[in-house]
This record gives structure tokens, C-alpha cells and sequence, in this order.
């Protein structure tokens, strides 16, 4: 039989407002996207006391991983191929996808580097030295597949591939470029311009690779995902992907 006071105490207990529980949100996001990103998170995070946890990565590994059944609420892409490969799967929320922000794509070196001028004649073993030229993996991670047709685009690929040292995302090129593990690298213009240790000493014509572009896709429907979702097309988060170097390809309306 129930003590009577601690029927008292039960009810009482029920009777009080439950507490609003934070809700979280997982993202899968281009490696690229980080800096740019976890500032997008904070706000949101500030303004709705719901968390945002990013996992970052190659986008090739990010797709396999969703496909595989990986629980991700939100996935950014920066490569069109992958999020269609998302896409077709039947894995994306109907009429939640969007090609969100574009970028350029950048010979970098260290930051005393001299600038180089881009083209048919550049002689790129030449400048690396005897070292090697930092890439995202060439055949499968989009910065390292736009690499490389920039560098066929322009007759180079022959001449450079044997000294090419290849990474497993974009953010891992950087970093050998700014430890100085190798003297040029090929990234992104907004990964360049998040590490100080580095310099842009040439930007890639667009006429040499596909367009750069990052789709967003909202890939199940609960609340605070869809709100996350809706605020990376804000003009808040507009400003900071900005900021960082990319370019907007659609906005809030």
C-alpha cells in the first residue's frame, strides 16, 4: 500500500511544468565548411539552446557513411555528385534540397610564397622542388577530383601526378601546406583564407573544373533539424559564410 505523503509527493510532482529539453541536431559537412560552420552552429545554438553536433569530413566518406545508415539529421556536400548519390537513395526529405554556397578553387603555398601564374606553361614540378604538391584524394574527395580536372583541363595532370601527395580531406592538404610538409597544395580559397600560415599564390580558372558547388539537403523532419536547416540560409548565416570566402547561391527570401 502507498504511504499516503508519498502519494502527496508524486502528485505534486506531476503537477509541476516539465522542463523544455534541448533538442540536437547532427550534421554531416565537408570538411571545408568547418570554420564557417561552427560559427553558424553557435548562433543558432545561442538563439535556440537546441546543439548542433557536426561530423566533418571528405564528402565522399560523409555520403557512404549516410548511406551505410549513419543517423544524420542534415548533410552539406561539396561536390553535386555525392549529394546525388544521397539523393537517389530516397534518403533526402522531399522539396529539402538546396545548392547552398559555391567556392574557388586555389594554389596555395607557404606565406612568403611568390605568386604564380596560372596556365598551360606552368611549370609546376619545377616549383615544388623535389616536393610534393598537398591534394585531397584525386578520385574520390571533391577538392582533389576538381584538382585534378583543373590540372588535366590544363595539360599538367601527366607532369604533376607522380608528385602529388594525397590526403584523405581538403582540411589535411592545408595542414601540410602550412606545416610546411609540402611546399604547394591545392585547396579551396576559403581554406586558404582560414589558416594564416598559408597564402593564395593563384586561383584556378572556372573554365578548368566543374563548378564548385555545396548542396545542403534536410534529410529527416524533426523540428530542430528543419530549423538548423532554415538557418543556413538565413542572413545571419549568410554573412559568415561570406566572411569566410564562399559564395552565396541562394538566400533566405
Amino acid at each position: 500500500m502507498r504511504h499516503p505523503l508519498l502519494s502527496l509527493a508524486l502528485a505534486a510532482a506531476l503537477s509541476l511544468p516539465l522542463p523544455v529539453l534541448a533538442g540536437e541536431v547532427t550534421v554531416f559537412a565537408a570538411a571545408s565548411m568547418k570554420n564557417a560552420l561552427d560559427a553558424v552552429a553557435a548562433g543558432f545554438t545561442a538563439a535556440t539552446g537546441d546543439e548542433v553536433v557536426i561530423s566533418y569530413a571528405g564528402s565522399n566518406q560523409l555520403a557512404s557513411q549516410i548511406l551505410e545508415g549513419a543517423p544524420a539529421d542534415i548533410f552539406i556536400s561539396a561536390a553535386v555528385n555525392w549529394m546525388d548519390a544521397v539523393d537517389e537513395a530516397g534518403l533526402i526529405a522531399p522539396g529539402n534540397r538546396v545548392d547552398l554556397l559555391g567556392n574557388s578553387l586555389v594554389l596555395i603555398g607557404a606565406a612568403d610564397a611568390a605568386p604564380v601564374a596560372i596556365g598551360p606553361e606552368t611549370d609546376i614540378p619545377a616549383l615544388l622542388d623535389g616536393g610534393v604538391l598537398a591534394m585531397a584524394m584525386v578520385d574520390s574527395v571533391p577538392a582533389g577530383q576538381y584538382g585534378k580536372a583543373a590540372l588535366e583541363s590544363l595539360g599538367l595532370w601527366e607532369a604533376v601526378a607522380p608528385h602529388v601527395a594525397q590526403t584523405d580531406n581538403v582540411r589535411a592538404a592545408l595542414l601540410l601546406v602550412a606545416t610546411g610538409e609540402a611546399p604547394y597544395g591545392i585547396t579551396y580559397a576559403t581554406d586558404a583564407a582560414a589558416e594564416d600560415a598559408v597564402r593564395i599564390v593563384g586561383t584556378f580558372p572556372d573554365d578548368t573544373h566543374p563548378p564548385i558547388i555545396y548542396p545542403a539537403a534536410l534529410l529527416g523532419e524533426a523540428a530542430p533539424a528543419s530549423a538548423f536547416f532554415q538557418a543556413l540560409m538565413s542572413d545571419e548565416a549568410g554573412a559568415i559564410f561570406t566572411g569566410e570566402g564562399f559564395v552565396l547561391l541562394t538566400a533566405d527570401e
